[in-house]
């Protein structure tokens, strides 16, 4: 169904950029797109005002959920750069580059420098058929891990500074500051988990594995690789067996995403829940209280301590 969606808009979007297609030639202006919010801020961070940096999903949406416009498709092709996490992520991207002129618009694929993780196991999940829509092979949750958020800021930097040589030093200079901002992150992430004697963590959703092997840790999830999935009976079991073995104190859910399933297996083992937020969206409240990718991991690590201790 998606895929037809994806075709009709395709269609309606060149109709589109026949109106507009003269808007590129005559605007000198940078504008680059990306897709959620962390391709946004890594984007924002090394244009600087070097040109207009837009979110294209927006604010409180879920990311493994989207499916272009045909107006979105059409200011994708109209902007100089669209900058996505993977094509195991935003899956639509492959599809769109076979209708948009690459040479006027450069793809920019900020993992593609990195080898994903293999996805969450099955364990024994109940899908619908929208969600067998989102099942992914591989793991695309890099962003949450700090070290490998800066090989996706240094691929975006290398791909635009090749792209726009006279704009070079400037990117180079706004991705020096931000890469340092990142490894003073992951510095305290290093600092907070190096003597922990527990390791584990139960969240809803298994968007944490990079973050867990990076530092160490011991991701054990609810639902697997999208936060559309639904654990069986047998698996909320497991866990509860598991939560109880292991003396969990924390179960940690998403702000943006149902927290039913955590809040019944939370009362059933009598732990409590806090927010571990995956940054695949911010909401606007967030947004407009100046919250972003540095500050929102450090709530994340603040509400790791719970848990690794």
């Amino acid at each position: 169904m998606k895929k037809i969606l994806l075709t009709s808009a395709l269609l309606i979007g060149s109709v589109l950029l026949g109106a507009c297609g003269q808007s590129k030639e005559t605007n000198d202006e940078l504008k680059i797109m990306t897709t959620f919010y962390p391709m946004y801020e890594f984007s924002k961070q090394v244009v600087g005002d070097e040109g207009d940096v837009e979110l294209l999903i927006p604010a409180g949406t879920e990311a493994h959920d989207y499916e272009p416009s045909a107006k979105d498709i059409a200011k994708i092709s109209e902007a100089d750069a669209l900058v996505y996490n993977s094509a195991e992520l935003e899956t639509w991207v492959d599809r769109l580059g076979e209708s948009i002129d690459t040479k006027q618009t450069t793809f920019i694929e900020a993992a593609g420098q990195i080898d994903l993780m293999a996805g969450a196991e099955d364990h024994d999940h109940e899908h619908d058929e929208q969600e067998e829509e989102h099942h992914h092979a591989h793991d695309p949750h890099v962003w949450v891990d700090p070290v490998l958020a800066m090989k996706e800021v240094e691929t975006i930097r290398d791909v635009l500074s090749e792209k726009y040589p006279e704009k070079k030093a400037n990117f180079e200079k706004n991705a020096a500051a931000y890469l340092e901002e990142l490894q003073t992150l992951d510095q305290e992430f290093q600092a907070a988990f190096k003597d922990a004697k527990n390791k584990t963590f139960v969240t809803q959703h298994a968007a944490f594995a990079y973050l867990a092997k990076q530092y160490g840790l011991i991701q054990e999830s609810i639902a697997g690789i999208s936060p559309d999935e639904e654990p069986s009976p047998s698996r909320l079991a497991e866990l509860k067996h598991y939560v109880e073995d292991h003396h969990v104190k924390v179960i940690y859910f998403e702000e943006n995403a149902s927290s039913k399933v955590a809040e019944t297996l939370a009362q059933e083992t009598g732990v409590s829940l806090e927010v571990l937020n995956p940054l695949e969206s911010l909401t606007n409240e967030q947004l407009k209280a100046g919250e972003n990718y540095v500050s929102v991991m450090r709530d994340n690590l603040d509400a790791l301590k719970a848990s690794i201790q």
